[in-house]
């Protein structure tokens, strides 16, 4: 079996590809993209069983990447966006991935790629069905209130260096303040860009832009270091494979 992967975010198809092939080390990963032009030139020379495609990526997305693909391909779309669900499985998507992708789900598809030739297109029509009957995901946080004594303060979401769980409220930490939200961490990282907030903890989400490096130790714990907070952020152990390449 060969495999394609391609992804503009050079460390995560790394990560991917590391992955892979520990839990499928049989399967032959022949080429690694980095835009879409060269994820369809590379399905149409190569001609993969397997391509794991990001779906927004330079030149062209990975939805029109996949328009390249021989017709027994097993295309896998992984994203950090939901929102073009419908049309992957449009494109009869053996499986759709969502960043950052667990190892625990990552085996599940591995597992649904060895099992079947090409995807049901029974169970492919109940999940557009529901996919359809759901409704509208509603635009990304973009603003936030933190109301501190008689005053609400508007913080920018992008300005966010992380969230931290502090009980039923949230802290908000900025490059120069600390802020208490009285929103749940749980119910706020619903609102946010899942491209932009990674959860690398049970009470912590950062702002990935703002991850300047991942310090390994020699328990095997990760810290981030932070462009604009002095302090070093935990990674706990469900989350420790997004930084294993960094």
């Amino acid at each position: 079996m060969k495999a394609i992967i391609a992804d503009d975010e050079q460390h995560l198809a790394d990560d991917l590809q590391r992955r892979l092939k520990k839990l499928w080390p049989e399967l032959q990963i022949v080429a690694v993209l980095h835009d879409g032009v060269a994820a369809a030139t590379a399905l149409s020379e190569l001609e993969p069983d397997i391509a794991f495609l990001d779906i927004r990526m330079p030149g062209q997305s990975g939805l029109d990447a996949a328009r390249s693909a021989a017709s027994n391909c097993r295309v896998v779309f992984v994203t950090a966006f939901d929102d073009h669900a419908v049309q992957a499985f449009e494109q009869a998507a053996v499986d759709y991935l969502l960043k950052p992708v667990s190892d625990e789900r990552l085996a599940r598809c591995v597992e649904r790629l060895k099992q079947h030739t090409q995807a049901a297109p029974d169970a492919l029509l109940t999940r557009l069905q529901q996919l359809l009957a759901a409704p509208a995901k509603p635009e990304p946080l973009r603003w936030l209130r933190a109301q501190v004594g008689q005053t609400v303060h508007m913080v920018a979401v992008d300005e966010v260096c992380y969230f931290q769980s502090a009980d039923k409220y949230t802290t908000v930490l900025t490059r120069d303040a600390e802020l208490l939200l009285r929103t749940p961490l749980k119910e706020l990282i619903a609102q946010l860009d899942p491209g932009q907030f990674w959860q690398v903890h049970r009470g912590t989400a950062v702002n990935v832009k703002q991850i300047v490096s991942a310090h390994h130790d020699l328990l095997g714990k990760i810290s981030l270091a932070l462009r604009d907070r002095p302090e070093k952020v935990a990674v706990s152990r469900s989350y420790a494979h997004l930084f294993r390449q960094m």
